[in-house]
């Protein structure tokens, strides 16, 4: 669907998560949209925003609001950035390009997974805008390494280094929607999946036509098997439970762009990781999709931003659905923020034109926002603008 066509009928994200639940198979729309566990967290991220009201001033000079910013020493058109998503390519025919696509005509940053299945170079010959890559620590150290010189022989500007999943979350609407990583067909999805032809024909048979099996294509070259192989464990992200601060000391000194510490949740931690040379941290409980008691982002996000927002860039993840959820984050402390669910919604309505949608609604949106509040640029989100209730 073209971006203009678009317009017409997504009115707002909730529009685009519609159209993305209609499209996709369940168990794909699932793994996406739900948390883990019970939802508890997925549901008290959305919760904590919620319980945070705006209080307007009036009477001041909104004729030009801007919401131009600067992550790590560049401009961008916007205070958010595409956050890491594994797997955008089963949700829409070369997902992970579309949304690339999207991020650089709108002037964002874009963080490629290690889950997903479009090589890291593939993305760079296709994008010219900003591209951030995100791994995790690997058992074997020596992958991570791997990883880390490929992403930097690539060109990519900031490392993202998620540390907030030290064993994998239990969703059971996966095992009920017969949904797996490597995904495959099975008496659970079948009927499912057939019911959607568009997204079978255009994720499965179109890929498979023109590049054979999908293969988790960032993943180091020992571990790179089909999607769809039955060796189930090869393909699973990697959980390390041992991961030291000296492993991210090792990381910076090999790592020479800015480097991101993803799921810091603690002040503590906020302060061991600037200690530990990075340059940014993002404050997430991975969308509400690993410990389901986890406290919401932003309602720990003032402690962190008071210890160490002045030494380091701190954005926040998880929960963004709306303009004004990025200005109450700015307002509390945050730099910018992640986006990860919007964008998929966009991806899996309408492909580049559903993520390129998504960005236009946020922007509108925190604009919209930002000159009810009697506010004209980014600096003036200050937390005595909020009321919290």
């Amino acid at each position: 669907m073209e971006l203009e066509k678009l317009r017409g009928k997504a009115l707002a994200l909730s529009d685009l998560r519609e159209m993305a639940k209609r499209h996709l198979p369940r168990g794909i729309y699932e793994y996406v949209a739900r948390g883990t566990d019970d939802d508890l967290a997925l549901r008290d991220n959305s919760a904590a925003f919620d319980e945070i009201n705006i209080v307007p001033r009036v009477v001041r000079d909104v004729s030009q609001v801007s919401i131009d910013c600067d992550f790590f020493g560049h401009a961008s058109k916007a205070p958010f950035a595409v956050a890491p998503t594994g797997f955008a390519s089963l949700m829409w025919h070369d997902g992970e390009i579309a949304s690339a696509k999207a991020a650089a005509k709108a002037g964002i940053p874009f963080a490629l997974s290690t889950g997903s299945i479009t090589p890291m170079e593939r993305i760079r010959e296709v994008s010219d805008g900003r591209l951030w890559l995100q791994l995790y620590v690997w058992p074997q150290r020596d992958m991570t390494r791997e990883l880390i010189l490929r992403a930097q022989s690539a060109g990519y500007e900031a490392l993202i280094v998620t540390v907030d999943t030290p064993t994998a979350p239990f969703r059971p609407y996966n095992t009920r929607n017969g949904f797996s990583i490597p995904f495959r067909l099975q008496r659970r999805n079948i009927l499912d999946i057939l019911q959607h032809p568009r997204w079978l024909y255009h994720v499965v048979f179109r890929r498979w036509l023109k590049t054979g099996a999908m293969v988790a294509e960032n993943y180091p070259e020992a571990l790179r098997v089909p999607v769809g192989k039955a060796a189930v464990g090869k393909f699973n992200l990697p959980f390390s439970d041992n991961v030291s601060w000296d492993d991210i000391r090792d990381i910076r000194r090999l790592w020479k762009g800015p480097l991101i510490l993803k799921g810091v949740m603690h002040p503590d931690d906020a302060e061991a990781a600037v200690n530990a040379g990075v340059d940014g941290i993002i404050v997430s409980n991975h969308g509400g999709r690993n410990l389901d008691a986890a406290i919401a982002p932003v309602r720990i996000l003032p402690q962190i931003a008071d210890r160490v927002g002045a030494r380091t860039t701190v954005l926040l993840d998880s929960g963004i659905m709306r303009g004004a959820d990025i200005a109450k984050a700015i307002a509390l402390g945050a730099r910018g923020v992640m986006i990860g669910k919007a964008t998929l919604f966009g991806v899996g309505a309408a492909g580049e034109a559903g993520a390129a949608r998504a960005f236009e609604l946020l922007s509108e949106e925190l604009t919209r926002v930002m000159t009810f509040s009697g506010v004209a640029n980014l600096d003036g989100l200050r937390p005595d603008l909020l009321n919290h209730r």
